[in-house]
């Protein structure tokens, strides 16, 4: 009887034991299925972001082509540009003058443009303005005032930077 009772007693840790061991490993189970969820939720996510970088890649091309000019039609295009604008506001134009850098490994040279137009301060802005909405790429780097050469009026000179590709 006592070995009986023994085996009893044994029988029962070991029933015990199994019993934490299942309990444990769902447990664990259902810590690892959370766990794969969060994961297929950042894998969903990082194929998102890649899709639409992909898109921005594509934005960027379509700027570089559109917003820079090419080296070789660039500067009749950008004095043609900037005489129609100057035009349009009613502005003299006394001359547009050009100067390039070079700038390595990317593609693409920097034009810094200088440019002195005369008017009223409504055609500044009005020309200013222009400048902001024009299809091509231009930086503002300078603006000075002056009194205009002949009568009344506002001389301004400018400094733009833009890019043409190579």
């Amino acid at each position: 009887m006592a070995i009986f009772a023994a085996d009893l007693a044994v029988g029962y840790v070991l029933w015990q034991s199994s019993r934490e061991g299942v309990d444990a490993m769902r447990a664990q189970r259902d810590r690892l299925e959370l766990q794969s969820k969060m994961l297929k939720t950042d894998v969903a996510r990082g194929e998102r972001i890649r899709a639409s970088l992909s898109g921005v890649g594509k934005e960027y091309d379509g700027f570089y082509h559109t917003a820079f000019l090419g080296s070789t039609d660039g500067y009749s295009a950008i004095d043609g540009d900037l005489g129609t604008i100057a035009s349009k506001s009613n502005l003299r134009s006394t001359g547009i003058a050009f100067h390039e850098k070079e700038i390595k490994n990317r593609g693409v040279v920097e034009v810094d443009i200088a440019d002195t137009v005369e008017g009223d301060y409504p055609a500044i802005i009005q020309f200013i303005n222009g400048l902001e909405r024009s299809k091509y790429f231009y930086l503002l780097s300078d603006l000075k005032l002056d009194s205009a050469a002949t009568g009344p009026g506002i001389r301004l000179h400018l400094e733009l930077h833009t890019y043409f590709r190579t």
